[in-house]
């Protein structure tokens, strides 16, 4: 057979399964193939459905939108859900946990995690939709996830986990708040799969116009590292700093079990927890330097 006509049936193949780009991609440059733009349609598509606490309908119409976009993309999802007590009485919450089985995708476990939480803080005195908290992160997560499948090779090493109930009703405390995380990380422990883990990344709030990702001085310092170097090579670094304390997240429980995981934070957002974290504060830009900066560390560094 020609080349021409490898070639050929290659395109065949690709367009009857709808994978023309990540066929033609695969040798491509990871962190070229993120899209701000896309990564913002994501957003704007969560926060259109209204405020999304943890049992609400917005937020299982949130899990379908989810599920259903992983699963165009190659991921299998699985519903981690589960009851537990909260200063409200007892909430049902579901984590969303995704692993790739598209085309081209090997049996072996992923060994990297990348995270986000899609619901958003219980407020009864004003609506808010968390663009930035909440929506910024999940879409760019969905982003990666479609990023990633380009190159199944790099997709099944990592596992997308998708947490419910990060904020707390009250104050955060052992009890309140981190509810989707602390239930992971106890499952991993449960299981012993924690050991299976070397590492991870947690994306929140990294949609603001004004981006200034805020690492926590506490971060593993090798991932850090890695990460600043991921965006000096981009040259982006001036959009990476520390921040001036730890900061509680839901990396907290993950790295209390032993998985290293780093939290991409812009903690200086002035409408965190307000009615104005709105569509308008969140910007493609900012999304796609940190989808970049990201996808730049997992296919460097992190996946090697």
């Amino acid at each position: 057979m020609s080349f021409r006509q490898h070639l050929q049936t290659a395109l065949v193949f690709c367009l009857g399964f709808g994978l023309l780009t990540p066929c033609l991609s695969h040798a491509s440059r990871l962190w070229e193939e993120v899209s701000g733009e896309k990564a913002f349609e994501h957003v704007r598509h969560l926060v259109d459905l209204g405020p999304r606490p943890p049992g609400s309908d917005a937020i299982e119409k949130s899990r379908v939108y989810i599920d259903n976009q992983l699963s165009k993309f190659g991921w299998r999802v699985t519903r981690q859900t589960f009851t537990d007590e909260t200063p409200r009485g007892k909430v049902t919450f579901v984590n969303l946990i995704a692993r790739f089985r598209g085309p081209g995708s090997k049996s072996s476990p992923p060994f990297f995690l990348l995270c986000s939480h899609y619901d958003t803080k219980p407020i009864e005195t004003f609506c808010f939709v968390g663009a930035n908290d909440g929506g910024s992160s999940t879409g760019l997560l969905l982003e990666l996830a479609r990023v990633l499948a380009q190159q199944p090779d790099l997709a099944v090493k990592v596992e997308l986990v998708f947490f419910d109930g990060e904020e707390a009703y009250e104050n955060f405390s052992e009890t309140d708040g981190l509810y989707g995380s602390r239930y992971f990380a106890r499952d991993l422990q449960k299981t012993k799969a924690a050991k299976q883990f070397r590492g991870g990344v947690l994306l929140d709030m990294v949609g603001d116009a004004s981006l200034t990702i805020t690492l926590a001085p506490n971060s593993p310092s090798q991932i850090a590292q890695n990460i600043f170097a991921a965006a000096d090579a981009l040259k982006l670094r001036n959009y990476f700093t520390y921040f001036d304390r730890d900061i509680t997240d839901d990396h907290t429980p993950l790295n209390a079990i032993g998985i290293s995981t780093i939290d991409l934070i812009d903690f200086d957002f002035a409408w965190w927890h307000t009615a104005g974290d709105t569509i308008d504060k969140v910007s493609a830009q900012s999304l796609d330097i940190v989808g970049r900066v990201t996808a730049y560390y997992l296919s460097e560094s992190a996946l090697k």
